[in-house]
């Protein structure tokens, strides 16, 4: 897995043209073009068509760029599917994986056609199976990312709502093990107060906590606070400059290990810090490609 920020996942719906049009101009690192859930059933041929046509010629800079499509299970994902495919999209997100074989599936199709050789895979994880079959999922081919799909597994849960989450603690950690043994990226679910700052950034702070790259987001409102958590403050910037100096300097008398602020820095310290550098780095970069 590089580098790449996916701070902010924004989903945008297919069907709003004004709304594909804005996303050009937000902070979003990742933009989900929305044919699923966010799309009326009558305005699903519709969707796609706007969809297939503004990605053909809008230019959505460095961001990354995810299409959801309904599931093939459905009318529309085999149509989603044939009319996206002519726009070259960067990746496909499937919702509702249960197994690898849904992503072998996915595959296949898109294996099977020139506008698509290039086109990863992203599963949504939001059902009992799909948690069950996360290692799988993350090793099947042309995988690159999950989103966790929290309201709909919530939903089979049966779960309560509650502010730490408790009741999907094991769905979060057990895709997020399963991404990370992958090498694939891991980006958790939405939050629906989409005005409670407070409570998102709580929730972003939890996600970071756990190990999430970012966080999806239902409303441009909420991409202040996502990109902020989601990104290495000035405090984790110099801690990780000053581990590798001291480290270095170690290393260049003979020794093992320095010591920073009281606490041993051995060499899995080093790489974590060179990360937190790459990480603000690749920040920085796309801050200034979308300017």
């Amino acid at each position: 897995m590089d580098s790449r920020p996916f701070r902010s996942a924004l989903y945008i719906p297919g069907s709003k043209e004004r709304a594909l049009d804005k996303a050009r101009s937000l902070a979003a690192d990742a933009i989900i073009f929305d044919l699923e859930d966010a799309v009326a059933i009558e305005e699903k041929a519709n969707a796609r068509e706007l969809l297939a046509n503004t990605l053909a010629s809008a230019d959505y800079g460095p961001r990354a760029k995810l299409v959801r499509i309904n599931g093939f299970d459905t009318d529309w994902g085999d149509a989603d599917l044939e009319v996206i495919a002519l726009a070259r999209p960067e990746a496909v997100l499937l919702p509702k994986v249960n197994s690898a074989s849904d992503i072998q599936a996915l595959a296949a199709k898109l294996e099977g056609r020139a506008d698509t050789s290039e086109t990863t895979i992203w599963a949504m994880m939001e059902t009992p199976l799909g948690i069950l079959n996360a290692q799988e999922i993350a090793a099947a081919p042309r995988m690159a990312g999950f989103v966790m799909g929290t309201n709909d597994l919530a939903k089979e849960l049966n779960c309560r709502f509650r502010a730490d989450r408790l009741p999907l603690q094991y769905a979060l950690q057990t895709c997020l093990m399963a991404a990370r043994a992958a090498g694939i990226v891991a980006i958790d679910g939405v939050y629906n107060a989409f005005k409670d700052d407070a409570g998102l950034r709580a929730e972003c702070e939890q996600g970071r906590d756990l190990g999430f790259d970012g966080k999806t987001l239902i409303h441009p409102a909420q991409l202040d606070v996502a990109n902020a958590v989601f990104a290495p403050d000035e405090a984790a910037i110099d801690l990780a400059r000053r581990q590798i100096a001291a480290f270095d300097e170690a290393t260049a008398k003979g020794l093992g290990v320095a010591v920073v602020d009281g606490k041993i820095v051995e060499n899995l310290h080093i790489v974590t810090a060179r990360g937190v550098l790459a990480r603000a780095d690749a920040i920085l970069q796309l801050q200034k490609a979308m300017s």
